[in-house]
């Protein structure tokens, strides 16, 4: 952290220094806060939360990995490693494109090494997994290799006026797009992966926790990440570029660098392209001209320096998405939306826009 600040204070949790790293959704703004929310109850049951994984491609038929499509209830991606593991399976052998949730009944596919196809295929004894699907491709399921999730949630209990409620926040996204937070999910169960971070460098050392720095540090470059883009709201600057950005084409997913923040700034009032933020890091450092002061202020309000996070590689990420494919239908208690997102974003975003309440991590 950066040496002229004191942190001498920061000594736990009530400490208001060490509290602004821990992630609170209200303190970051909403794009719909001016529209009422519909309210309601999401998953009561794991059934109410289904996700699906659209991966980049599917498997071939051919080649020397056993892929299996799984679908879980109640089980996190991280679960089934396990029960793999548990049959003799290295966990460095498995693959998967993404990490799903618990409380949810999710679809994805896995991937092993072909001697381990019948420990693959025997996860269909373990409660809570079915196995929807056998196949072999030339290469091992790797992070990202996902286009997509699409989702279904069923929300419980809403307010009478809810189909006029949720049509009217939905178009606002459509309109503006939704920005892209990263949701409770990545910052812990208690919400301080990042508060983590912050005491390790400072020296401060914990049964368990040396050891997991990077682990924490990426939830601090993530918290840093949510910052920007609130700043980026708060400023006007939402559905702006600015120069010095790098900014996405929204159609085809090519980037570049902004020359010009008010020739360019337009194209992202159209949503034709949003700005790409950094995930600081040797690969994100700090950007030029304004889109460079504006990150430096962010960093300096919360305390920090892009040398904090020299050790991790560093992204860069869109600052807001266009979700596709929704559709409402009522229930006898409520109604269930459904949506799709581009991989890496949280349903958990689009919901406390639609509800208005923070609702479980995704």
């Amino acid at each position: 952290m950066r040496p002229e600040v004191d942190k001498s204070s920061i000594s736990n949790d009530s400490d208001p220094e060490l509290n602004r790293y821990r992630f609170d959704w209200s303190e970051l703004p909403a794009i719909t806060a001016g529209l009422p929310g519909t309210g309601g109850e999401t998953r009561r049951e794991p059934e109410d939360f289904r996700v699906v994984e659209m991966p980049s491609y599917l498997p071939s038929g051919e080649g020397s990995h056993a892929y299996a499509l799984v679908e879980k209830r109640s089980l996190a991606t991280l679960d089934v490693v396990k029960a793999l593991r548990d049959r003799g399976v290295p966990e460095r052998a498995v693959g998967f494109a993404g990490r799903k949730d618990k409380h949810a009944v999710t679809r994805q596919w896995f991937s092993v090494r072909e001697e381990y196809e019948e420990e693959l295929h025997s996860l269909s004894d373990v409660e809570g997994i079915s196995i929807l699907e056998m196949s072999r491709h030339t290469n091992k399921l790797g992070l990202g290799h996902l286009r997509a999730n699409r989702f279904e949630i069923r929300v419980r209990n809403p307010v009478p006026d809810w189909e006029r409620i949720s049509s009217a926040v939905l178009e606002r996204i459509t309109s503006f797009g939704l920005p892209n937070y990263f949701g409770p999910q990545r910052f812990g169960s208690f919400n301080d992966n990042a508060i983590e971070a912050v005491r390790l460098a400072r020296g401060e050392s914990r049964a368990g926790t040396r050891r997991s720095y990077r682990f924490y540090l990426s939830a601090l470059q993530s918290h840093v990440f949510n910052h920007l883009v609130k700043a980026r709201i708060e400023r006007g600057l939402y559905g702006r570029v600015l120069s010095g950005d790098w900014a996405q084409r929204h159609d085809s997913g090519g980037m570049f660098v902004v020359e010009d923040g008010e020739a360019e700034s337009p194209r992202a009032e159209r949503l034709e392209i949003s700005a790409v933020l950094p995930l600081f890091g040797k690969k994100a450092r700090l950007s030029n001209d304004g889109a460079g002061e504006l990150e430096r202020e962010v960093l300096d309000d919360s305390r920090l320096a892009w040398d904090d996070f020299r050790t991790l590689t560093g992204a860069r990420r869109v600052s807001r998405i266009i979700p596709w494919d929704f559709s409402l239908e009522a229930t006898e208690d409520g109604y269930v939306v459904r949506f799709t997102l581009p991989k890496g974003s949280f349903a958990t975003c689009l919901l406390r826009e639609l509800l208005k309440e923070a609702g479980p991590a995704d």
